[in-house]
């Protein structure tokens, strides 16, 4: 009974199960086919969306596309437009910077004609009112003026300095800018710078009768005048040079150079009073040996030139006293004897030549120490001073000069010298080889 109960139990759930799963399956599929509708209708929605926005987008880029095709068109036109405005700039710059090198060299011609023409008391106008054009035909116009009267002839009154110092009121005869004479009571004559703008007369002569003539504005056929390029330095007086200076000129140096000139000339001196004493009486012992020699008596010869004194005397003597002896002994004797008196006649002879290659070293060494000294002053002081530099160079050379002094002559002396000494040698060689041959042929 009870498992029948649980039967019909276990039957009655299953129905009740198959009822339930029954009625939910009606439901899903009436919802899912709701579902599907809507979500149908909501795909052609989107679709006719997409296909309006896709319309909307084609038109977009086309306007789009038509805006940048015309902006590129005014970008292409402004480019033009730059270009060309960018040349007009560019060639109006040039034009500035032409205008304004040109008023650059203008403003220099202008500020060089005023340097130039202050000198002369021209002034040229500096202010804005007038351009630089207007300066320059300025400056040119004053330019011929003071041209013309630079380039005459033209008398002045003046003041001017005597060779004594004293300033003398005159007549002042200007020659152009150049040159200058001056007319007073007390002299008269060309004139010179004497510093700041002032004249004095020049010291040398003849120049008194030009100054009056061209005080005349008379022609000469000569004139005597001092050219000169400004007023500003004085000029010195020329003075000549004495022989104290020329020897201060060259220092010490000179003073050396000068004491072996001195010393050059004493043994000069004494060179010649030696190969006087060495040549002395010659022909008179030769005569008198030749005399005695062709009469047999040559003991007498000897006898007879015993008081001459002198090389030629002693080499004879010494040439008779061996003259019996051979050939060959007696021409021994004879060199001997010459060689011996050569020391003395050629005494000094080569300390005269030494002092003359000397001396003038001497004077290239002072050269050389004055150029030293020279290059120092311009060290010192620059080349601003001509005179300055040329006393410099003109000091330095001095001692060259007396180097040349001294040797020129000592060289040429003592040459002169030697060939007398060479000669007076030959002449005591060949007088004794005359005896010898003399006693020879008439000894028989």
């Amino acid at each position: 009974m009870k498992a029948l109960s649980i039967t019909k139990l276990f039957f009655t759930i299953v129905t009740f199960v198959s009822l339930s799963v029954s009625l939910q399956a009606g439901e899903l599929e009436r919802a899912y086919q709701k579902e599907y509708a809507f979500l149908k209708a909501q795909k052609a929605e989107l679709e006719k969306r997409l296909e309006i926005d896709t319309v909307q987008q084609a038109n977009e880029l086309q306007a789009s596309k038509e805006k940048v095709e015309a902006l590129q068109a005014q970008l292409l036109e402004v480019s033009e437009k730059t270009k060309v405005s960018s040349e007009k700039l560019e060639k109006l710059s040039k034009m500035l910077a032409e205008k304004e090198d040109n008023g650059g060299l203008t403003g220099n011609v202008v500020n060089q004609a005023r340097l130039a023409l202050e000198p002369y008391g021209v002034k040229i106008a500096d202010v804005n009112t007038t351009n630089d054009v207007e300066k320059i035909k300025q400056a040119f116009g004053r330019s011929i003026t003071l041209y013309s009267e630079l380039s005459s002839l033209r008398n002045e009154k003046g003041a001017f300095y005597l060779p004594d110092g004293k300033k003398v009121q005159g007549d002042i005869v200007k020659v152009g800018n150049i040159a200058a004479y001056g007319i007073a009571k007390e002299a008269a004559g060309a004139l010179a710078p004497a510093g700041d703008g002032n004249y004095k007369l020049w010291n040398a002569v003849g120049s008194s009768d030009d100054a009056k003539a061209m005080f005349a504005k008379e022609k000469t056929e000569t004139i005597d005048i001092f050219a000169y390029e400004n007023l500003d330095k004085e000029v010195d007086y020329v003075t000549e040079k004495t022989f104290v200076d020329t020897m201060e000129d060259g220092g010490i140096i000179g003073y050396i150079i000068f004491a072996l000139g001195l010393f050059g000339l004493v043994l000069l001196g004494l060179r010649v009073i030696n190969l006087m004493r060495a040549s002395t009486n010659v022909q008179d012992i030769t005569q008198i040996v030749v005399e005695k020699v062709e009469s047999g008596k040559k003991d007498e010869a000897l006898d007879a030139i015993k008081g001459f004194e002198g090389s030629t005397a002693r080499v004879i003597k010494s040439t008779l006293r061996n003259i019996d002896k051979n050939r060959e002994h007696v021409e021994d004797v004879i060199m001997e004897n010459i060689l011996n008196e050569s020391t003395q006649i050629d005494k000094f002879g080569s300390f005269v030549l030494v002092i003359a290659a000397v001396a003038p070293l001497m004077g290239l060494l002072g050269t050389v120490t004055g150029m030293i000294e020279t290059f120092e002053v311009i060290t010192e002081f620059g080349t601003g001073d001509p005179k300055l530099l040329s006393g410099g160079i003109s000091a330095a050379l001095v001692t060259t000069m007396q180097g040349l002094i001294v040797a020129i002559p000592l060289l040429l002396i003592g040459n002169l010298l030697s060939g007398w000494a060479q000669s007076i040698k030959d002449s005591m060689e060949q007088k004794a080889l005359h005896i010898v041959n003399l006693y020879e042929k008439y000894r028989g």
